[in-house]
């Protein structure tokens, strides 16, 4: 019996239980994920098949003696030509193309001055953080005081400083303005996770990286350029795809303040999803809108998977 003969039963044996631990350990792995895939299968999956089903029915809100009829595609082609959607998802595209630079650029320059060494840093980390855990429907009551027309706290303020040469300004009931005011509530309320993600970037920079760049005689602009902002380029992609997605689910501020008015000036995807349901007790009309609004969605998070993709995180 040769060597490589007599070592082949040994190779056998050993290849057996290693193989029973890989089908343990896929065993175990299939348990710890089996509880997600459940509430996920629920709590997403199951009711989203079920709105699609929906929107290619007639389903009231509220059940009536005639029969629900099945009606295809004609909800999703009605909702097409509907020129207070295309309104709506234009004002929720406008609101998004507004509100990245405003939260984001206050997020970042909030971010790169706590993570400076400054006395009570991380007290000030924590009130900036405040508004981000305060209830939505607490800072829009905040914000309409702020906003009251003509003699608001915010008029007054700018009417001091311009020496009453600006006229007070109808924040809520100007179209011109009114999807600029929920702009700066909703920056104001959301910024500090972004503010908090961006510290979090900013501290998994090593300091090693900025040391080699004194010693090469760099100086401050040339660090933040250079080392700062190249670190950050995997938390610049997560803001922004996430504040995007949040922004095209702009709501409960519409709701409380302006109702998707003055004109239909800050009318959104998911107020006219929820009027069209409840208000006028469409349940099959709300149950494509929200078909095409989570379609949106998903372009979005294929696009932010591409970025990601790209810059290798």
């Amino acid at each position: 019996m040769t060597l490589q003969q007599s070592a082949l039963p040994t190779t056998m044996a050993a290849a057996r239980p290693a193989s029973r631990r890989d089908k343990s350990r896929l065993y175990q792995e299939m348990s710890m994920l089996a509880p997600a895939v459940i509430l996920l299968t629920i709590f997403l999956i199951v009711p989203f098949l079920l709105s699609f089903w929906t929107a290619m029915t007639n389903q009231p809100l509220v059940p009536r003696p005639t029969p629900v009829r099945f009606v295809g595609f004609n909800n999703f082609l009605r909702i097409l030509r509907d020129d207070l959607f295309w309104t709506s998802l234009w004002n929720v595209s406008r609101f998004t193309f507004w509100i990245l630079p405003v939260q984001c650029g206050l997020a970042f320059a909030t971010a790169l001055l706590l993570h400076q060494k400054l006395p009570f840093r991380n007290f000030f980390r924590g009130l900036f953080f405040l508004p981000a855990i305060t209830s939505m429907v607490v800072v829009c009551v905040i914000w309409g005081t702020l906003f009251q027309y003509p003699t608001g706290p915010l008029n007054q303020v700018i009417g001091f400083v311009s020496g009453g040469s600006i006229r007070p300004i109808d924040w809520l009931g100007d179209p011109d303005w009114a999807m600029f005011s929920i702009v700066l509530l909703s920056a104001w309320q959301a910024y500090g996770f972004q503010m908090i993600v961006y510290l979090a970037g900013l501290q998994g920079i090593p300091d090693e990286l900025y040391d080699a760049a004194r010693i090469d005689g760099a100086n401050a602009l040339q660090r933040f350029w250079h080392v700062t902002m190249p670190g950050l380029r995997p938390t610049h992609v997560f803001v922004l795809v996430i504040t995007t997605i949040q922004a095209f689910k702009l709501y409960t501020q519409v709701a409380i303040l302006t109702q998707g008015g003055p004109k239909s000036s800050t009318e959104t995807v998911v107020h006219y999803m929820v009027r069209s349901g409840f208000e006028e007790q469409k349940l099959g009309h709300a149950s494509a809108v929200s078909v095409i609004l989570f379609l949106i969605v998903l372009v979005i998070a294929l696009l932010q998977r591409q970025l990601l993709r790209r810059y290798d995180v």
